[in-house]
């Protein structure tokens, strides 16, 4: 978005209601402090868990379930209400087999997606639990995990940690889930990923699973609606409209809340406030169902950012190789990264499928074909949350 449109955009605010108040609270990849029809699966978890309340250690727990059910929004949501509750201390209760803690639990949350070694698990961990600084480099992982260790030892408190998008790449992966063999006893862990216990080998790991299904038309109609409500003006979404991408999305809820952002910020930029038919048509032709999750984007550091800026405006042309796009970009952005750097990143985020390096036609000459560049994610939606920075 240029600066022209940008003031234009809020002059029309300042004049008249907009169709959408808060694009943050649209993005798909934000969550609500109350899922829409998870409820239940809320209260299973916490019966789960209750047991830390009374300063007893319960077991692990796997939540899973498909892309798009609502699991990170149901660990989030619970985990952030958790965190809002006062601190208080329970005295201490000695049973046959342990001493109970006596302090009020921990609750710690961890994106599994940033844990690719035992050093990021533990320096994940102590940045969630210390206000202190971490060192990120110059200190052994043994260092870490004494420290851990040693603040959890003397806490006299149960931590619960939970694992989110345990298998949110390329396959199933539970290595992070071993790295809780090194702390205490005390603390114990909610793993949540799309496989089945059997399918991640934690079967043996956890006392109970949870399976979360994707959603069914209805109460996808209703998260719409109250994504709706929340961030965009009063009735600026009818029912058949919820219901069209509802049935585009086959219960996922993600991909129905980006065609939502998409459409309504296509509304918006006509100075409408309510969706038309055509506004949910076109968006869902500018969709696909098969994208990854917009959140593993927007994570990424500022520099593959800005990168994914470029590229989803460059040509087929300029996407034509890694080389021809890494040399697009960095046109773009002169003395800002090098092209060595931008096919690095290339290379990178296709690994964790944000990017694909699709084969390209092949041509009149030997050796290997180039790979085009593909966007594998919601590009209409992370072009508009990057630009309204």
């Amino acid at each position: 978005m240029n600066l022209e449109e940008r003031i234009r955009r809020r002059q029309r605010r300042e004049d008249g209601p907009a169709l959408v108040r808060e694009y943050e609270t649209l993005s798909p990849a934000a969550h609500v402090e109350n899922p829409v029809g998870r409820g239940p699966t809320i209260e299973r978890v916490l019966n789960h868990f209750d047991p830390i309340f009374e300063g007893r250690t319960p077991s692990n727990l796997y939540l899973h379930g498909p892309a798009g059910s609502g699991k990170s929004a149901v660990v989030t949501a619970l985990w952030r209400k958790i965190d809002q509750l006062p601190t208080e201390t329970q005295p201490v209760v000695h049973t046959s087999t342990r001493v109970q803690r006596r302090s009020s639990p921990t609750f710690v949350y961890l994106d599994g997606r940033r844990i690719d070694s035992e050093f990021a698990f533990y320096h994940a961990l102590l940045t969630a639990v210390e206000s202190d600084s971490v060192p990120s480099s110059g200190v052994r992982t043994s260092t870490l995990r004494d420290r851990l260790r040693d603040r959890w030892q003397t806490a006299d408190s149960s931590v619960v940690v939970a694992v989110d998008h345990l298998d949110d790449g390329d396959g199933p992966s539970t290595a992070v889930l071993d790295h809780f063999e090194s702390l205490p006893e005390y603390v114990c862990w909610l793993g949540v990923g799309r496989a089945t216990p059997e399918a991640t080998a934690v079967g043996d790991r956890v006392g109970d699973a949870i399976r979360l299904d994707a959603y069914h038309l209805q109460q996808l109609v209703d998260v719409l609606s109250a994504r709706a409500s929340a961030a965009m003006s009063e009735r600026a979404l009818g029912h058949q409209q919820a219901r069209a991408i509802a049935e585009w999305a086959d219960g996922d809820a993600h991909h129905a809340l980006a065609a939502l952002f998409v459409a309504a910020d296509r509304a918006d930029s006509r100075e409408r406030t309510r969706l038309t038919d055509e506004d949910v048509r076109v968006a869902t032709e500018r969709l696909s169902t098969d994208a990854a999750p917009l959140a593993r984007v927007l994570e990424l550091p500022d520099n593959r950012q800005v990168v994914l800026r470029e590229l989803v405006d460059a040509d087929a042309t300029a996407r034509s190789s890694v080389a021809a796009a890494a040399e697009a970009a960095a046109a773009s952005l002169p003395g800002s990264l090098s092209e060595r750097s931008i096919e690095r990143f290339i290379y990178e985020m296709a690994e964790t499928g944000v990017l694909e390096r699709a084969e390209a036609v092949a041509g009149t000459g030997h050796g290997r074909r180039p790979s085009r560049v593909e966007a594998r994610f919601h590009v209409p939606v992370f072009r508009r949350l990057y630009d309204l920075r």
